[in-house]
C-alpha cells in the first residue's frame, strides 16, 4: 500500500485520513487508478474561497453550483446570498463544505474501483 502523499500529495487534514482509510486495502494499481479519477473530480478548498468572495459581486451561490447543492445554489442566487449571511457563513466554513463534498466523491470513486 502506497503513502497517500506519495499519489496525493495535494490533500491536507481530514481529507488525507479520510482518503488513507478508503485505500488501505487497495492493490499499488487500484491506488493509482482512484488517485487518478478522484484528483479529476475532487474539488479544491481554494476554489470554493474564491467563488464565495464572488458572491459579494453579485453571484451569490456560484460556489452552492460547485459543490452540488443546486437548491441551495438558486436560493442564494434569489436572495443575494440570504442577504450575504449565508455568504459569510460559507466563507468561515468553506473547508467543511468542500471536505463533505470531496468525502461523497472519495467514497463513490473507491466503490467504481473496488467494482
Amino acid at each position: 500500500m502506497p503513502n497517500i502523499l506519495q499519489v496525493l500529495p495535494e490533500l491536507e487534514g481530514m481529507e488525507m485520513t479520510f482518503v488513507q482509510g478508503l485505500i488501505k486495502d487497495m492493490s499499488d494499481e487500484q491506488v493509482q487508478l482512484f488517485a487518478n479519477a478522484y484528483r479529476s473530480r475532487r474539488k479544491d478548498p481554494l476554489l470554493i474561497l474564491l467563488t464565495c468572495l464572488i458572491g459579494f459581486l453579485g453571484f451569490a451561490g456560484i460556489h452552492r453550483f460547485i459543490i452540488g447543492h443546486a437548491g441551495m445554489g438558486i436560493l442564494y442566487l434569489l436572495t443575494a446570498g440570504i442577504c450575504f449571511i449565508g455568504t459569510i457563513i460559507d466563507i468561515v466554513n468553506y473547508k467543511n463544505l468542500t471536505f463533505e463534498y470531496n468525502q461523497v466523491i472519495a467514497q463513490q470513486v473507491a466503490s467504481l474501483i473496488r467494482s
